[in-house]
């Protein structure tokens, strides 16, 4: 068996066959296990209505076994003629149980079985990303912990403004990162919803038992109308790369931050060996190439998140073929984000601040505006008053930097970070 949507006496040219596939058969590797849980629960769906008998299933359910194993073991792989996982499929089980299998895609559309597929896939790697979100939450939480008395320029302008700590800039981080964690659990909330059972996005004439395939596949809820089935594809992946993007943001601000804190001008930090490269010409060189990749890879995945925004944007209501090309940002942004928390973690594992190094770069101005705080405070003076009194006086003051750190008592704070909150939100996730 072919193509399923191949008439007889028709062959397709092939300059438009591998146009419109692409590399559709090669992306499609990262949904095979999604859309064998798929037409496993649609087979279900079947029985529950009369197509299929419990003996069938079990059939069925051992031949889509057999090709999952089959799948990894590099037995059964996707061609550019099989156009797509959803073919492999039904091919496959035609050839092995032949009835069962050509009467598999009864009442469903490959509209959605990719729209299901893909929802299984994001559902998933939500998962698995918020799980390693919250491990480099706990590791921030860790080092701002150890770190929370440790002096740190703060720097507003890119010039130093006031001062800070290394706890408390890791707290900020770490903050981040919960929020980005609570992002990743409503847009799982949003995306957690059945479209099986739409088909090309006009229904069947088949009372399907949607509830029960979206329990199969473990989905919250059932996508009602078939036609937004198809419509919101594109909606719900640009929300999934939002999520995405919105760590990478994160984790983009650390590694900027790491780049000019360990430059040789500013010599905040200690980086492990095994984390740098060298140059081919500077024997000297220590380069934190990864994290300038990190910072390149969030365009990308902010670059990606928009190609899919801009690819639906003017589509008419139903499935379009353009479509087929969300896979790419899709899967690509999301073995970047992968692969981005754990390259932080462990940079954040393998990097020591050089205190000494930090109180030598603290410049003493950096002290005038709590100067004219206390002024305000203790004389009673005005503050624009105190303002442009500090400037004069701070030359004379003696500061002791860190009982100055101590100082900043404001809730969340560099002397006040809360470290508990902190802990209680963790707890929670």
């Amino acid at each position: 068996m072919g193509k399923l949507w191949k008439k007889s006496g028709t062959t397709l040219h092939p300059l438009v066959e591998k146009y419109t596939v692409g590399t559709d058969y090669i992306l499609d590797a990262k949904l095979m296990p999604y859309d064998i849980q798929a037409t496993k629960a649609h087979a279900k769906g079947l029985q529950q209505i009369g197509i299929f008998k419990a003996a069938e299933i079990r059939r069925i359910f051992s031949s889509l076994n057999r090709l999952e194993r089959d799948f990894k073991k590099g037995r059964v792989k996707i061609t550019v003629q099989d156009e797509d996982c959803h073919t492999v499929i039904e091919n496959y089980l035609t050839k092995k149980i032949k009835k069962l299998g050509l009467k598999i895609h009864t009442g469903r559309s490959r509209n959605d079985q990719v729209l299901t597929a893909l929802r299984l896939y994001m559902k998933d790697h939500l998962k698995m990303i918020r799980s390693k979100t919250k491990k480099l939450a706990r590791e921030f939480l860790d080092f701002a912990q150890k770190y929370q008395n440790m002096p740190l320029p703060g720097y507003s302008h890119t010039q130093q403004a006031m001062l800070s700590s290394v706890g408390h800039y890791a707290c900020s981080i770490l903050e981040s990162l919960l929020d980005d964690i609570d992002f990743l659990d409503y847009t799982m909330q949003h995306i957690n919803k059945n479209p099986l059972g739409s088909a090309a996005g006009f229904g069947v004439s088949l009372m399907l038992d949607r509830e029960l395939t979206a329990k199969e596949m473990r989905f919250r809820h059932v996508q009602i109308n078939s036609l937004y089935c198809q419509n919101s594809r594109g909606k719900f992946e640009s929300i999934y790369l939002e999520s995405l993007s919105q760590i990478m943001m994160t984790l983009s601000r650390f590694a900027t931050d790491l780049l000019l804190f360990t430059s040789q001008e500013f010599n905040f930090f200690e980086v492990k060996n095994n984390l740098v490269t060298g140059s081919s010409i500077m024997p000297q060189k220590r380069n934190l190439d990864a994290m300038e990749l990190l910072r390149g890879f969030n365009s990308v995945v902010q670059s990606n998140q928009a190609q899919i925004k801009d690819l639906v944007k003017g589509l008419i209501s139903g499935y379009n073929r353009d479509l087929q090309l969300i896979k790419k940002p899709l899967f690509e942004s999301t073995d970047i984000v992968m692969d981005s928390l754990d390259v932080v973690d462990l940079y954040l594992k393998g990097i020591t601040p050089k205190e000494e190094s930090i109180m030598q770069k603290i410049n003493k101005n950096i002290f005038t505006a709590d100067l004219a705080i206390n002024l305000a405070k203790n004389k009673k003076m005005p503050f624009r008053t105190a303002y442009q009194k500090a400037m004069k006086l701070i030359k004379k003051e003696k500061i002791d930097v860190k009982e100055n750190l101590k100082t900043k008592i404001s809730l969340g704070a560099p002397g006040n970070l809360d470290i508990q909150h902190y802990k209680n939100r963790l707890a929670k996730l």
